[in-house]
């Protein structure tokens, strides 16, 4: 029997982010073409009744890493009251990335990583990675609960006193931090990203390197992101789909939305720096159908058979996303 309405779809935000959403426009017109009826909401509107929607789909609540708990709480309420995409069990997993050692763990190559907590020595945390990577010349401090590069840091090898004030002013204010060697292709090369939906590749795009040497300058983590279409080499699709078939098998089905962003190691060989399914940027602006593609996923998610033509909408062009 055919739906009597087209089904409710909230596109969650938070209300200081939606102007740097430059992928919310052109999904939202998507939708409409797909017979959704989306509207967006802001995660923390408590005016909101999330039961009244069919499905809630996290987009830009980027807000969340100041705010964890409370933001994962609030996952579980929405959960169960409508469907959360992603949901709450790839949220909870996915907000801190300590999970790069779960997956190192399934056989994926991730960019190597140690991890230090409100216990551990800076100090000796610093000088562990440098005698652990004996060729880095460069390494990178970083919170494991960020969005972006908020919190994070580049250090030359020499610089072990610097990185671990800083690693020290983290674990002080009772965050988790990460650490890792820089690898220098990123900064010939910069970082793909390959985004799925619905686990079928839909689009990558290349960021430059975000991270100045200087990482010291208080500008060198919030600079703009350079950005543009990429078709990637045969090796990343090959290492993207192994990385959605994890997720599949971790989770039981393929997430709504993922974006794994690959970087090359000396040997030339694509590692994974993130893998984003909370509440990425998904680059919709640099990739024609993009997002009538995953307004396709989207309506096959809630039984919505996509109007002819509706996939193949014309790609607009917005500025960089941050």
């Amino acid at each position: 029997m055919p739906r009597l309405a087209p089904p409710r779809l909230a596109l969650v935000t938070a209300i200081a982010s939606l102007s740097r959403d430059h992928d919310m426009p052109l999904l939202l017109a998507a939708c409409a073409r797909a017979g959704i009826d989306a509207e967006i909401r802001a995660w923390d509107d408590g005016s909101v009744s999330w039961a009244r929607y069919d499905a809630v789909l996290l987009r830009s609540p980027w807000d969340y890493t100041t705010r964890l708990a409370e933001f994962l709480a609030w996952c579980d309420r929405v959960a169960a009251q409508s469907r959360l995409w992603n949901p709450p069990e790839v949220v909870r997993w996915n907000t801190d990335k300590r999970y790069l050692a779960d997956l190192a763990a399934d056989g994926i190559a991730v960019v190597p990583t140690a991890y230090a907590g409100p216990d551990d020595a800076p100090v000796a945390a610093v000088e562990a990675l440098l005698a652990a990577h004996q060729q880095a010349a460069e390494f990178v401090v970083k919170p494991t609960v960020a969005a972006g590069a908020e919190g994070a840091r580049r250090y030359a090898r020499g610089q072990t006193l610097a990185a671990a004030d800083h690693l020290g002013r983290l674990l002080g204010a009772g965050r988790s931090a990460m650490l890792q060697p820089y690898l220098p292709a990123v900064d010939r090369d910069g970082e793909t990203a390959l985004l799925y939906f619905a686990g079928r590749y839909s689009h990558a795009i290349r960021k430059a390197a975000l991270l100045a040497p200087d990482s010291d300058s208080p500008d060198a983590a919030t600079r703009d992101e350079a950005i543009a279409p990429r078709t990637p080499a045969e090796d990343e699709r090959r290492f993207g789909d192994a990385v959605v078939a994890v997720l599949a098998g971790r989770f039981g089905t393929a997430p709504l939305y993922a974006r794994v962003d690959l970087l090359r190691d000396a040997d030339g060989s694509p590692r994974l720096l993130e893998l984003e399914l909370t509440e990425p940027s998904l680059f919709l602006p640099f990739s024609e159908g993009a997002a009538d593609r995953l307004a396709a996923a989207l309506g096959d998610a809630l039984g919505v058979p996509v109007p002819d033509g509706a996939a193949s909408g014309a790609a607009e062009t917005q500025p960089a996303q941050h």
